[in-house]
């Protein structure tokens, strides 16, 4: 089966012996097609924290063709706590720069390659090298405009970010997303030996496959992200839309206006502007501050190296499907609460 990615790249898409031995697991999973798609894909992956560390772990044991690691940060102790792609003595270096090594050595076949500006100083053409980008620890209005910048040129976005015990992934991958799905092959009943009518239904055979070709669409962070909640449909739905996603929007305008995240150092400060935000942000929308209790500012400081790993782990299995154009995606965020030690994905934006 041959869906070609959208910028095929020739000779990109031909593997090797020794890849076809090295990726021979994944291969038998998902087939030599989707591991082409895989192989002749090129990946932005920004900031390198917690779970900056977990994706780029994820994509270069996957086969991606390059990943671009970028991050103008500097390694600290409070950011290598739950990036594993660090040495214990990098404080003062460049975090991306810093885990370059480690990332290697997971996967020689792989590009890895750093940079080391601030993603804000990109410019648009920047982006336009890619097939997919993932941004982490980036504001809400970055995310924005680099989605808008890459749906021009169907280029698949991610976002994710982890706060505490909580963290989340999002997804835009454009107004039609072809992917191909396995399904158990369907098979006439015969009427050969019972002329009743269960002989004449179709059954499933469990031991054959077949590959459906499917289409799916997306909306736009910008979309996502501003629900209108006074839409009588939208406030139907509150009883069963996760707390988290009110809780994304409040630690969002936490960073767009502190131009960080809460740090633990400044617990008492950060937890009663959380609150204050929580209150104006459910305001604004036309909503209870009962929707996000107080205890929320208890469980969401730091990155939680077990959290990362949860989140990154959906986050690489998520871009690996849409580069791979393998199984269906998840549509459009997913939202993992640490506490409960569970996950949820629910679409938010224009159906």
């Amino acid at each position: 089966l041959a869906l070609a990615l959208s910028r095929p790249r020739g000779e990109d898409n031909i593997i090797s012996e020794e890849e076809a031995a090295q990726y021979d697991r994944q291969i038998r999973l998902w087939g030599l097609d989707a591991q082409k798609r895989l192989r002749g894909s090129r990946v932005l992956l920004v900031g390198l924290r917690g779970l900056g560390a977990e994706v780029a772990k994820n994509l270069i044991l996957a086969g991606v063709k390059g990943l671009t690691l970028l991050d103008h940060e500097q390694v600290t102790e409070e950011s290598r706590r739950a990036q594993f792609l660090i040495p214990v003595d990098a404080d003062g270096q460049n975090q991306a720069q810093a885990s370059l090594e480690r990332a290697q050595l997971l996967n020689p076949m792989v590009e890895v390659k750093v940079d080391t500006d601030a993603v804000e100083s990109k410019l648009d053409d920047f982006f336009f090298r890619f097939d997919a980008v993932c941004l982490t620890r980036c504001s809400k209005d970055l995310m924005v405009r680099v989605d808008q910048l890459c749906a021009s040129r169907n280029i698949k976005v991610f976002c994710g970010d982890v706060y505490g015990y909580h963290g989340y992934m999002f997804s835009d991958l454009g107004q039609e997303h072809h992917y191909v799905e396995e399904k158990p092959k369907v098979v006439k009943g015969s009427n050969e030996a019972n002329d009743g009518p269960e002989a004449k239904k179709r059954k499933v055979d469990p031991n054959e496959t077949t590959m459906v070709k499917k289409t799916i669409s997306f909306c736009s962070l910008k979309e996502a992200l501003e629900v209108d909640w006074t839409n009588e449909k939208a406030k139907s739905s509150l009883k069963r839309t996760p707390a988290d996603y009110f809780l994304l929007q409040v630690l969002l305008k936490f960073r767009t206006d502190k131009g960080r995240d809460p740090q633990p150092d400044s617990f008492a400060e950060d937890s009663q502007l959380l609150l204050q935000i929580r209150d104006d942000v459910l305001e604004t929308m036309g909503l209870s501050s009962e929707l996000l209790p107080n205890t929320f500012v208890s469980y969401c400081f730091s990155e939680m190296a077990p959290v990362c790993a949860v989140v990154g782990g959906v986050l690489g299995q998520e871009i690996v499907k849409a580069l791979s154009q393998r199984d269906a995606p998840h549509r459009n965020f997913f939202f993992f609460d640490g506490l409960k030690g569970s996950g949820v994905v629910d679409y938010f934006g224009s159906k």
